[in-house]
């Protein structure tokens, strides 16, 4: 009797552990299952990550290097914008434009290519001022211009600049348009630089085309692919910019969604494609500009400050920013910020950008 009361012991025993184990089994697999699906629930709620093409124009955000730029070196090139030098040509393909003024207020361009293999003929080159390579400089570019302020050379030579001058034709490169000239034009507004010519040249130099490791970024923080916003601040469709001498205005077109340009209240053309210059992106930056020395020459605030004012015009719309790069490096970025000190999101496209007195912008 005491051996079956035993055994029925030890057989509820066997029971009660392999019971339990087998609920311990059961449960296993339903958590797994759950969190396979709290996995596969998370992964659906994550953001897709927008794809940006591998030819991403660093100076636009668009997608349209050929094969060859892509990771090269952006080119730099000096143009003439007095009204006699109308009308410009090779200057509507340029994916950033600077307009700064130089002696006397009238203005001088800084057009800025990213595709270094496309760079088309562009007339008419003129001089370099030393406050434009401090700009180029940020974007890592080759510098073309014709002729120097020579109290600048040192400066120029410190910047170590690969710099392309038609003043000793370099990479012969350079020359004068005889149309231009038979029309009557001054020497000074015919000097033209083949860009077609450019990578070719600088391929059989040997000179760097990479970019350098520190500007592989984009010029600036870009809103998506798709997007196109409007600047949190008022409507502008007109901005009208008093340099002294010259002045600017850009008029939003709402088909093309661009900012159209005039220079001295005519439209402002290139000659080679008929089309008149637009931009997606007005940058007008205020800064301090005073005159130092007997011929004219400017001394202007290139580096601005975390106070320095500017203001963003794009898709209707103008914010108040405030701009900067770092002092004594030419090389660093120019960064751009919104009222509460975020950096400036903007849409992709071509951008002008003038750097200007202070109070001498109207938007409306």
């Amino acid at each position: 009797m005491k051996n079956l009361k035993r055994a029925g012991i030890v057989l509820l025993i066997f029971l009660m552990v392999f019971g339990m184990a087998g609920c311990k089994k059961a449960e296993a697999p339903k958590r797994a299952e759950m969190e396979v699906k709290k996995e596969v629930k998370e992964k659906k709620e994550e953001p897709k990550k927008e794809e940006v093409p591998a030819n991403q124009n660093l100076l636009t955000g668009l997608g349209d290097l050929t094969d060859g730029a892509i990771g090269k070196r952006p080119v730099a090139v000096m143009v003439n914008n007095v009204q006699d030098a109308m009308p410009q040509y090779g200057v509507a393909k340029a994916d950033i434009i600077y307009e700064v003024p130089v002696e006397g207020d009238v203005t001088r361009l800084m057009a800025l290519y990213a595709d270094y293999t496309t760079v088309p003929k562009i007339c008419a080159v003129r001089s370099c001022r030393y406050y434009f390579p401090a700009f180029s400089q940020g974007y890592d570019a080759f510098y073309v211009n014709w002729g120097i302020d020579d109290s600048i050379a040192d400066y120029l030579e410190m910047l170590n600049l690969d710099q392309y001058d038609g003043m000793n034709n370099a990479g012969g490169l350079f020359g004068r348009d005889q149309d231009r000239l038979n029309a009557g034009y001054s020497l000074e507004h015919t000097g033209f630089f083949d860009g077609t010519r450019f990578a070719e040249v600088v391929q059989s130099e040997g000179k760097r085309t990479d970019l350098a490791d520190d500007k592989k970024g984009t010029a600036f923080q870009f809103n998506g692919m798709d997007e196109q916003l409007k600047p949190v601040g008022s409507d502008c469709t007109n901005v009208n910019i008093n340099f002294g001498a010259a002045s600017a205005t850009l008029t939003y077109d709402e088909a093309s969604k661009t900012y159209l340009k005039q220079l001295n209240g005519n439209p402002q053309m290139d000659n080679a494609t008929n089309t008149q210059l637009a931009f997606t992106n007005v940058f007008v930056l205020e800064t301090d500009i005073s005159v130092r020395d007997d011929i004219g020459h400017k001394e202007i605030n290139w580096y601005g400050g975390d106070s320095s004012v500017g203001y963003y015009v794009s898709n209707g719309g103008v914010q108040k920013i405030h701009w900067n790069k770092e002092a004594n490096n030419e090389s660093s970025y120019l960064c751009f910020f919104d009222e509460s000190g975020k950096e400036l999101k903007v849409n992709r496209g071509k951008s002008y950008i003038a750097v200007n007195y202070p109070g001498q912008s109207e938007f409306k």
